[in-house]
């Protein structure tokens, strides 16, 4: 389901018996979360954009995608949103929405390519799987979570092949 956007806990419930995968635009988080708060949805409805805490909770996994052009694809600010769900005010879009780096990167990487039936081909590093990822300055993981949206890509390789450097 694209742009789960403000899917209730009870369609989660269909939606995982039904076995879909919510595809989420937690990007709405950062660039429109003040807005829904304030103009289109109140706070208890916006908190709930892209509930991605929810689908966890079920053991949903669950897509993201930035969108574009709506949005600029940036995989930085994907994660960066998926993660912290800060608004351009800074308040925090749903505090209990928010996913570990862990699980926002599986949502981008092999769980994307499993929604996509491309498992065998992409979402992990493997032998025989196409070899597309970047290299980051620093681990995602590894981070304060906070640090995860000034990321910096190394290098982009794609299917094995460096196409860019920054070195």
């Amino acid at each position: 389901m694209i742009h789960a956007q403000t899917v209730r806990e009870d369609q989660l419930d269909s939606m995982k018996q039904l076995e879909i995968i919510p595809s989420f635009f937690s990007m709405h988080t950062f660039y429109w979360g003040d807005w829904h708060r304030d103009e289109i949805l109140g706070k208890e409805r916006a908190y709930r954009i892209s509930p991605t805490g929810s689908a966890l909770k079920r053991n949903m996994i669950f897509t993201e995608h930035h969108d574009a052009p709506v949005a600029k694809p940036d995989a930085i600010r994907l994660l960066h949103s998926t993660v912290n769900r800060v608004s351009r005010s800074g308040d925090i879009i749903g505090p209990d929405q928010r996913v570990s780096a862990y699980q926002a990167l599986k949502s981008i990487t092999n769980w994307a390519a499993y929604a996509a039936f491309e498992e065998n081909l992409k979402g992990t590093i493997r032998v025989g799987k196409l070899a597309d990822f970047v290299l980051l300055d620093k681990n995602p993981l590894k981070i304060a979570t906070m640090e995860i949206g000034n990321l910096k890509v190394i290098a982009t390789i794609k299917e094995g092949k460096t196409i860019y450097s920054n070195k």
